[in-house]
This record gives C-alpha cells, structure tokens and sequence, in this order.
C-alpha cells in the first residue's frame, strides 16, 4: 500500500509540474532571467517533496500551483508594463565598445575580466580587436557585434567597403513608445509620430517592435 502511495504522488507530482510548466512556456527551457532561474529550482524542488509526500500531498501541489501562477503574472505585468522589466529582469549592460572597456559596468554586472573573456571566447572571439561592442544581457548571455571587416561575408558585400555598423535601440516595444530611450537618442515624441505616419501606420498601438539606429534611421515590425 506504502509503495502504490509513492506512485500515485509522484504520478501527481509529475503531471502537476507538466502542466505548470507548460502554462509558464518554453521560457523555462531556454535562457533564464534570474526570476526564472529562481522559479524552475523551487518548483523542482516542491515537485521532489510532493512525490514522496504520503501524508499531505496538497501543500506542496498548492505550494507548485502558487509559485506558478506569480511566476505566469510577472510575465504578464513585464509584458503590460515595459518599465517593471527593469527592476524585475535587469538591464543589458555594455561592456565594451570601440576598444573601450567599461570597468563600472562590469563591476555593475558582478562580471571580471576572466569571466569576460571566457564569453569572449564561447562566441567565437579570442582577439578583442575583433569586437566593436559587446554587450552583457540580463540572462547572462554576451551578446557581440564584431567590427565591420570581421563580419561574415554577405552577397551585398561583395565588392563593397562594409559599411560601419551600429547599434539600435529599441523606441518602441508591444505598442508603447520608450521616451527614455528617445531623449538619449536626442528624438522626441513628435518626430517618432511623423516617422510612424511616413511609414503608414496611424500610431504605436499598430507596432510590435521600432528600433533606431544612430544615423536616426527607424525600422518597425508588426507582431506576425
């Protein structure tokens, strides 16, 4: 009787962990934010304890359920309200750019220079001169943009002087324009109207993602 208890609760304890993991999404299952990571461990752990809990296998199966449904809700206010990602998720950091290391960022993204150069390494750069920035994103990942003549050869490259490349910065995100990004850029809410307009949509609402890179030259994108 003992072993067939063990069996259904962890029957339970499997199913229960499915379920909640496929509410979540495949988030769980690719690169984590530190929430994430945090949620994925606790829950892990909770579903260990339901499967060998005989007596009272509701608290830790409500414990699962409550754990993902914050986990499900901070999804959702991150993605209603852009400026929560900050505090939740964190923000990329730019480590180094134009041969230029920035030394306070690293120290603000807990990175040394070993470590820094380990990601260097795992993306394929072991000469730094081969980077032109290089950014730490919130999930842990380095993220590289190699300078123009490192870049792998395209059709519209050939026999053409690549072009400098740059980054872009996101001004518009599910719908809401990012007016902190827009004073940094030095543009303003009217200009990204007129440029909405130009490009036929009638506002920011009709926008998935708007980028805009250094040369003011804006690119938007219509959720598919």
């Amino acid at each position: 009787m003992e072993v067939l208890k063990v069996v259904l609760t962890s029957l339970l304890s499997a199913a229960a962990l499915f379920i909640i993991a496929k509410i979540m999404g495949h988030k769980q299952m690719s690169q984590l934010d530190f929430f994430d990571y945090i949620t994925g461990i606790t829950i892990g752990s909770i579903a260990a304890e339901l499967a060998t809990e005989l007596e009272e296998p509701l608290k830790p199966l409500i414990a699962m359920i409550v754990y993902g449904i914050i986990a499900v809700s901070l999804s959702v206010l991150t993605r209603k309200l852009p400026k929560t990602r900050k505090f939740i998720n964190g923000t990329p950091t730019i480590i180094m750019n134009n041969g230029k290391l920035y030394r306070k960022n690293m120290k603000k993204a807990k990175l040394d220079l070993s470590e820094f150069m380990v990601l260097c390494r795992q993306e394929g750069y072991f000469d730094l001169s081969e980077i032109q920035t290089a950014i730490f994103e919130y999930n842990g990942r380095l993220t590289v943009l190699p300078v123009s003549n490192k870049r792998p050869i395209n059709p519209e490259d050939m026999n053409l002087s690549p072009q400098p490349a740059h980054i872009f910065t996101e001004v518009i995100m599910d719908g809401r324009i990012l007016e902190d990004n827009l004073k940094r850029m030095g543009l303003d809410y009217k200009w990204i109207q007129a440029q909405l307009k130009s490009q036929g949509f009638r506002s920011a609402k009709e926008v998935f993602l708007g980028v805009c890179d250094e040369n003011k030259q804006l690119s938007l994108y219509k959720a598919e």
